[in-house]
């Protein structure tokens, strides 16, 4: 009782994947795990207005695929592809110098930033940080995130808030958060916000509906309907052959 889990963790095994995939030795797992951190750490610090979603990484021995999914991904690119030629470089230059790697870097659009709990808190973040009042920026997050059509939002901010002497934990949610369903699509984030005041921790839910059924059992449902109609159209010609011969 009382012990709190990752959203995301809980459901790997159902509706989430992990954010990087590859396969490593006992003595390259910790190289590999502490440059998937360091490279996340750096390109958020370095696109930090960019509105970053989350970050997917692909390895092979000799091949490293970075996927960033940003809410402003003209900005990650820059202007002809510069912005992702410079972060390149940079990402090469720190963690894998003297080292043989090719390293690729694909920029996707996220389609509704509304419903990012990342991009959320990251935009709460920079309210706060600018001293604006943390109920009202709390309130305009879960409107926005409402009308974009989620089914549930909490958000929870910690710390000096408004610059009081004692800090203290202030909660605002609507609509449903079902946490224990495993098919429950419910993002979630973690942001700090950097004041004159001290840090500010921000959490973010939001629940965007249930998953069924996934992209295999689909493509089998729609190869399964041809068959069937073509069985149903086949009876009526049957029926009629059957008929002729019993006039015969």
């Amino acid at each position: 009782m009382g012990n709190k889990v990752h959203p995301k963790a809980f459901r790997l095994s159902t509706i989430y994947t992990w954010d990087s995939k590859w396969f490593a030795n006992k003595k390259q797992f910790v190289v590999a795990l502490s440059e998937d951190v360091g490279m996340r750490v750096f390109i958020r610090k370095s696109l930090k207005d960019a509105g970053i979603d989350k970050i997917e990484i692909d390895r092979t021995p000799k091949n490293v695929v970075i996927a960033i999914y940003a809410a402003k991904p003209g900005f990650v690119i820059g202007r002809a592809g510069l912005g992702s030629e410079e972060l390149k470089k940079k990402l090469l230059a720190k963690f894998f110098r003297g080292r043989r790697v090719t390293l690729a870097i694909n920029v996707h659009e996220v389609s509704r930033p509304a419903l990012s709990s990342e991009i959320v808190g990251q935009q709460i973040a920079k309210e706060l940080e600018s001293r604006m009042a943390f109920r009202r920026s709390m309130k305009m997050a879960i409107e926005r995130v409402m009308k974009a059509g989620a089914k549930g939002v909490k958000i929870t901010i910690s710390g000096r808030l408004n610059g009081a002497e004692i800090a203290r934990t202030e909660t605002l949610s609507q609509g449903s958060i079902p946490l224990h369903n495993l098919r429950a699509d419910i993002e979630f984030a973690r942001i700090r916000a950097t004041t004159l005041q001290g840090v500010i921790g921000i959490k973010v839910w939001i629940y965007r509906g249930e998953v069924f059924a996934t992209t295999k059992e689909k493509s089998t449902d729609d190869t399964a309907k041809p068959t069937e109609q073509r069985r149903s159209r086949s009876r009526p010609a049957e029926r009629a052959s059957r008929a002729q011969q019993g006039r015969a």
